[in-house]
């Protein structure tokens, strides 16, 4: 690979992936950079909006993973954070991260991307709708920094509810269900974070869940839990990982205890095989009853739901927590699929088999924080396309060993197609980097 003389590069997406984005290739010389944001201020989904309509935490979102191991390594978060900020505290810090590093300028905010589309002599067609109407650039490279949480997935079942229903991308605070009986869906962090939110204020909150999840203190033995995993794999790192994911499993049994005395579901596998929910107050809502634990839904009736122990309640609303389908639909069919279960396998969730000029950050789930990481993935996309980094000639190959090394870690169900591990994950980002890799 020769060095580009003067690479033109398009980032879709402002928050923290895509500022980390264009501050890599900024640090890489490449001057000609524009980064579209469709909301109207960096920081993506970090920038609480209290229309429904709008993607964006709740009011009262905090960080799941730690201070320490959420902070760009090259840009700590302030000394007086606690270990788990707030979602004001996390857009100062992006905002601080933009201003420090000069990517406000390439920054195009209310700009809503229609299609990129690629041309005949590899270039990319960009069709952009923002505050002066359409226009059309021309790009040399792509990076694709827009999330993967897009349109709400909601599940089918027979019945039909008679109360409120909506999408945890919907929820923004608990007031609305003042005095009510709610039901909230799912076994993630937003579920469990919505459930324990509205049981402030609501006459009773339930908690549905189709199978068993590994839920988990954010913080055990006096360390946040990312910290105290951390400190596992380095005493462990000469050990078999058979040996590595059984004292993970023994800690969480010694911590919890059994989890019939929460009302749930036993999980099945290993705590480090899937994504664990982070979540202390859930736990201590389900010992206390402050939220009721429910098995899966079998049917809905009114605003009766039928669950799989042959156990029924009366709702005013549910509230799905049931993820999202990820896609890119300003992107082809013909270079991403249809839906995400048709993506063609990435190399290092970042680079596409076929077309040296697409690059994606963020398009994993680890067990920690993505942006930093992401970091990570922007350098090498950054050198890359600088022409210094060289492309590995075999990416289809590494692309389909890696997502088969991770179907046989994780599992073959859509929700694992991304599901990295943090500490091998960010090993193999650095290997790729290899000389152009910071010193730790």
């Amino acid at each position: 690979m020769t060095p580009s003389a003067a690479p033109r590069v398009c980032v879709i997406g402002a928050g923290p992936c895509g500022l980390t984005t264009v501050k890599n290739l900024l640090a890489a010389g490449i001057s000609d950079v524009v980064c579209y944001e469709e909301a109207s201020a960096i920081g993506g989904n970090w920038v609480y909006d209290d229309a429904p309509d709008r993607r964006s935490v709740y009011r009262a979102t905090r960080l799941i993973s730690s201070k320490r191991l959420s902070e760009f390594e090259d840009f700590p978060m302030p000394a007086d954070y606690p270990d788990f900020p707030s979602h004001r505290q996390m857009l100062d810090y992006f905002k601080s991260y933009a201003e420090r590093f000069g990517v406000l300028a390439t920054v195009v905010l209310n700009a809503h991307v229609e299609s990129a589309k690629r041309l005949p002599d590899g270039k990319w067609s960009v069709s952009v709708t923002g505050r002066d109407g359409p226009r059309v650039e021309t790009f040399d490279d792509l990076i694709v920094c827009s999330g993967h949480h897009r349109e709400p997935l909601l599940p089918d079942y027979p019945g039909a509810f008679s109360g409120r229903v909506l999408h945890s991308r919907e929820y923004k605070r608990p007031e609305p269900f003042e005095g009510q009986r709610v039901l909230v869906v799912g076994g993630g962090n937003s579920a469990c974070d919505i459930a324990v939110d509205v049981s402030r204020v609501a006459a009773s909150v339930s908690l549905s869940m189709r199978r068993g999840y590994f839920i988990l203190p954010k913080v055990m033995f006096g360390r946040p839990i990312d910290q105290l995993y951390a400190r596992m794999r380095s005493y462990l790192r000469f050990a078999p990982r058979f040996v590595q994911d059984a004292v993970a499993d023994a800690t969480v049994r010694l911590e919890l205890g059994p989890w019939e005395k929460y009302g749930l579901e036993k999980p099945a596998g290993r705590a480090t095989a899937m994504h664990p929910t982070l979540n202390t107050a859930i736990l201590a809502a389900l010992r206390d009853g402050a939220v009721v634990p429910r098995r899966a839904i079998a049917r809905l009736d009114g605003e009766r739901v039928h669950f799989s122990d042959g156990s029924t309640g009366t709702f005013d609303a549910i509230i799905w927590a049931t993820g999202y389908r990820f896609g890119y639909p300003f992107l082809d069919d013909a270079i991403m699929g249809p839906d995400f279960t048709h993506f063609p396998p990435l190399y290092l969730t970042m680079m596409h088999p076929g077309i040296e000029s697409l690059f994606f950050i963020g398009l994993f789930q680890p067990i920690g924080c993505i942006w930093r990481l992401a970091d990570h993935q922007a350098r090498i996309a950054a050198l890359q396309i600088k022409g210094v980094l060289k492309r590995p000639t075999d990416v289809a190959a590494r692309s389909a060993g890696e997502a088969s090394r991770r179907r046989r870690r994780f599992g073959a169900a859509p929700r694992h197609l991304i599901e990295v591990d943090y500490h091998d994950f960010r090993h193999a980002l650095l290997r790729e980097l290899g000389e152009f890799a910071r010193p730790a």
